[in-house]
Formats: C-alpha cells, structure tokens, sequence
C-alpha cells in the first residue's frame, strides 16, 4: 500500500439522509465507504443487511468495505457480494472453518478480510495472512460506535505489520474503533495503513477539514507507509 486510506463507518452517519452522508464523505475524501453489519447475537446490536448495500452502491463511487459481524457469515456471503460490497470482513472468531470461508470470498470476485476482536491474540490470524486481501484489528469490542480506543490492542497490530512486512505481502492492515485525531497518530506508528473511522469523522461537522486534518497527523509516516 502506497498511502493511507480513510474509510468512513456509515454505522454513525445520519440514516435520515444515508446517499447525501456518502456523496458528503466521498467528497471529503474518502477511499472506502465501511459498512457495518451486526446481527444482535455475536454483537448486541442489530444493523443494515444487503438491501441496504444495494442501495449503496447504487450512491457510492468508492468501494464498499463491508465487515460481517454475524454468526454463520457463510451463509450470506453471496447476498452481500451480489448486493455490490467489494470486500467481506469476517470475525475469526464466528468462522469455524476460516481457511475455507475466506477462499469462498476470493471465488465470489471481492476482496477477503479477516477480522479480531480486541482480545483475540494475533496468532489466531497468521495462519490465514497469505490467504487474505486485508487484516482488520478491533480496537474497540464490536457492537457499538463511539467506544473509547483500547490502546492494549498496539503491539498486536505491530506484530501482524510485522508478519505482513517479513512475508512479503501486499495486505491492507486496518483499525476499527476509537479511531480520530487523537489515536490515528498510534496506529500509524505500530503499522495500520487503513484506519475506519465514524464517531469522529460524521461528528466533526466538516468531513473535509477533518480529513486533511487526519492526513496531516499521518504525514510524518508517509514514507514508512510507501515502503510497506
């Protein structure tokens, strides 16, 4: 990866105007458009489904990164993919077999994600890194927006930078919860070059002073970004 990416969560946006909040933060700059969706079981929420992607796409001109936080994902894969995600994120922890579930992902044409909580050791991942497209790190525990940043879950995105940077892989390393001005500067220094962001991006009230405000926190870290 050449530069960092910024990936709104529609997850905080205002629902009342969903197309207008994508338009808004595409034109702000954003790179991917993150969807998050929660069944209410493994996570106590309930979110959006593929109708919902559908309509999306049918707004969005970036990629929409969508991050199965379900039981059984297998059993939605091609309703997502078919609705217009470009990448499907699923929890190690909900896939039984995962070997198997991120090879179904690649063979439905989309970018495969593997994602852990904040408690799961980064050891659970490795086995899978020549299999994926992109590593998600929970900084926070799934459900909910606007959690506070759980800076324990640092050295387990430095080790995967590392694994990804000695194996020799083009994987986009991401973060998810807690991320803003505050925090994006630590991730960045321990090796994520995608930073999903929803509380502090759709609260800041200018989605583009946000942005460039984010990429200046992340400049000193250009030229390490380019060489990953």
């Amino acid at each position: 990866m050449n530069r960092f990416l910024i990936a709104p969560s529609i997850l905080s946006a205002d629902f009342a105007r969903l197309g207008e909040e994508v338009r808004a933060a595409e034109a702000a700059g954003a790179d991917w458009i993150h969807v998050d969706v929660m069944d209410g079981h493994f996570v106590p929420n309930l979110t959006i489904g593929p109708l919902v992607v559908a309509a999306l796409k049918q707004v969005a001109t970036r990629p929409l990164d969508v991050h199965l936080m379900i039981e059984n994902p297998d059993r939605y894969l091609e309703a997502f993919v078919e609705a217009g995600a470009a990448a499907l994120g699923v929890h190690v922890e909900t896939c039984v077999h995962l070997h198997r579930t991120l090879a179904q992902i690649r063979r439905l044409g989309v970018r495969a994600c593997v994602v852990l909580n904040p408690a799961t050791p980064a050891a659970q991942i490795e086995p899978v890194l020549r299999d994926v497209d992109q590593v998600l790190v929970m900084t926070v525990n799934p459900g909910f927006s606007g959690q506070r940043f759980i800076e324990a879950t640092l050295p387990k995105i430095r080790q995967i930078r590392t694994w990804i940077d000695g194996m020799g892989l083009e994987v986009d390393l991401v973060v998810d919860g807690g991320i803003g001005l505050d925090t994006v500067e630590a991730v960045a220094s321990h090796g994520a070059r995608a930073f999903v962001m929803g509380s502090s991006f759709f609260g800041s009230g200018d989605y583009k002073r946000f942005v460039d405000a984010i990429h200046a926190k992340l400049k000193p870290y250009e030229a390490e970004g380019a060489r990953d």
